[in-house]
């Protein structure tokens, strides 16, 4: 590690700790992520060596975070690190809402730079999806951004399988229920790719609306706020939602109509958001899908 020089410590995460550092030999900004490694006689386990692999075949895509190298080092207490080093962006998508919102004069996302954000977010989840990977805790807090260029890159993927997602991390902020599908809230055991298409559009709405769609402060919160927005689900429309494990007898609500919403959002935005705000999993539209919706008719796909 001494080609690194640690800068600063910028965030605790679930899976260790983040420093923002420089690689000494060519300047660059890089992220340090550091995590400890359950190494036992049989060496690394074979799950984290498999994320690890993942990443960086995921790496490849200009929408996700580029893995830059992954440095183990043995330290004094004969315990294992795990550094991997990304590359470094100094904004992520809540801050830069934020920046809007904090202004002298605080105004709504222009709607060219939410169409653009939305189109790489579908790009870079689609990429996921295609090597057959979920993030499952996709939120505007990863989504990084290279503001000079203009795009948005998905952070901290991939780690959630080998290294098992805490249910608070370890500076005892629970892990934000706002972009949770309501398939893992209401406890199935088994999900697909919809969970991160879900959170997609959750995503979507706060960037038109500049405020969270769905603000639950516990799970059966998070469940009455979609409920009452989306209607509560049936059989009819969901098959299967009434057995699931934690679901109940909850208050019979009407769907309100979506467009009140996101009320800056034109038709065509209301019908993608719509779908990818479907219950049912089977019926939600795909990252791949999306990405042909006539609401990036207007967008030049060509500088993509």
């Amino acid at each position: 590690m001494e080609k690194y020089q640690k800068l600063e410590k910028v965030g605790q995460g679930a899976y260790g700790t983040v420093y923002k550092a420089k690689d000494l030999s060519t300047g660059q900004l890089v992220a340090l992520k550091k995590t400890h490694l359950p190494i036992s006689d049989e060496g690394i386990p074979s799950s984290s060596l498999r994320e690890v692999s993942l990443l960086q075949l995921l790496s490849h895509s200009l929408y996700i975070v580029r893995l830059l190298s992954v440095e183990h080092v043995p330290d004094k207490n004969g315990k294992h690190l795990l550094y991997l080093v990304f590359e470094y962006l100094d904004t992520d998508l809540k801050k830069f809402i934020d920046s809007y919102l904090n202004s002298p004069n605080p105004t709504l996302l222009p709607p060219h730079i939410v169409q653009n954000f939305l189109y790489q977010l579908c790009n870079g989840v689609a990429h996921c999806h295609s090597q057959g990977v979920l993030h499952r805790d996709l939120k505007p807090q990863n989504l990084l951004l290279d503001k000079e260029k203009g795009i948005l890159k998905i952070a901290d993927l991939g780690l959630g399988r080998a290294f098992s997602v805490p249910l608070k991390n370890y500076t005892h902020e629970i892990v934000t229920l706002y972009y949770r599908a309501p398939e893992v809230l209401l406890g199935a055991t088994h999900y697909s790719t919809a969970v991160d298409m879900w959170s997609v559009g959750c995503i979507f709405a706060e960037m038109v609306r500049m405020e969270v769609l769905f603000l639950g402060d516990s799970e059966f919160r998070q469940l009455l706020t979609i409920f009452r927005l989306l209607g509560t689900p049936t059989e009819k429309e969901w098959p299967g939602v009434t057995s699931l494990r934690d679901w109940h007898a909850y208050p019979q609500w009407e769907p309100q109509n979506l467009a009140h919403a996101v009320p800056y959002l034109g038709p065509d935005g209301v019908d993608l958001l719509s779908k990818m705000l479907i219950y049912d999993p089977a019926d939600r539209i795909s990252a791949k899908a999306a990405m042909d919706h006539p609401y990036f008719d207007s967008l030049d796909r060509s500088q993509f």
